[in-house]
């Protein structure tokens, strides 16, 4: 997308701040989950652990590729705004719209699966990193994407990009799920976003379940960024 006059300008500008702060505060999310660090306290810690086994959550992956897209979106948006280029790479954009799905998606699952069936409620899904991987990051990161990085290069077939990652994802949870099942049972232990507590079988529904929502995540972002592109 070429950027021409002061208004798009200034929603580069925009961008590029927002992805600071994004990158800035997945680091330090990233931080905070792995070293164990506690500023808020309560009675129950859900979905939250340390070292390399937080990798195992579509919550921090999501966020953590979110966190390295930004990034690199920010380079790109220094150099634009310094004349070094004429745009930013289409491809980029697609990628942010896989990046802006995955913690869209993580933000949905929060607030109307886990939070719901925590024992807690949504509070205790909003403690400590999981404030940031939960719900800041997500949030400022659909700004950001909808509002000013709009992208009149995306095509409607882009949005099955945005698939991308919770498919590797979900290809990792059911393996996990199937190598730790006995008699149709999985432990929690292992199920930890407790998708198929009732049998394993339902994976057949919850899997094409995900896949759908992803979609018309990735979809609903698409149109959003396409209307009014200038």
């Amino acid at each position: 997308m070429i950027i021409k006059g002061g208004g798009c300008m200034k929603k580069e500008k925009i961008s590029l701040c927002f992805n600071i702060i994004i990158t800035i505060l997945t680091v330090v999310a990233t931080f905070i989950m792995f070293t164990g660090i506690k500023f808020m306290h309560g009675n129950e810690i859900v979905l939250e652990t340390t070292k390399l086994g937080m990798f195992r959550f579509f919550t921090v992956d999501s966020n953590i590729f979110m966190g390295i897209v930004a990034l690199i979106f920010s380079i790109y948006e220094i150099k634009l705004i310094k004349g070094k280029i004429n745009e930013i790479p289409t491809i980029l954009y697609k990628i942010k719209l896989a990046s802006t799905t995955a913690v869209a998606l993580t933000f949905l699952v929060v607030f109307a699966y886990l939070g719901p069936i925590a024992h807690g409620g949504i509070k205790v899904m909003l403690m400590n990193s999981n404030l940031f991987f939960h719900l800041i990051i997500p949030v400022l990161s659909i700004i950001t994407f909808i509002f000013f990085e709009r992208c009149s290069k995306l095509k409607s077939k882009d949005v099955f990009v945005g698939l991308i990652p919770t498919f590797f994802y979900s290809v990792f949870y059911l393996t996990n799920i199937i190598i730790h099942t006995k008699n149709g049972k999985v432990s929690p232990v292992y199920d930890w976003y407790w998708f198929v507590q009732k049998g394993v079988i339902q994976a057949l529904i919850i899997c094409p379940l995900i896949y759908l929502i992803t979609y018309i995540i990735s979809y609903i972002l698409y149109k959003i960024n396409k209307k009014k592109v200038v």
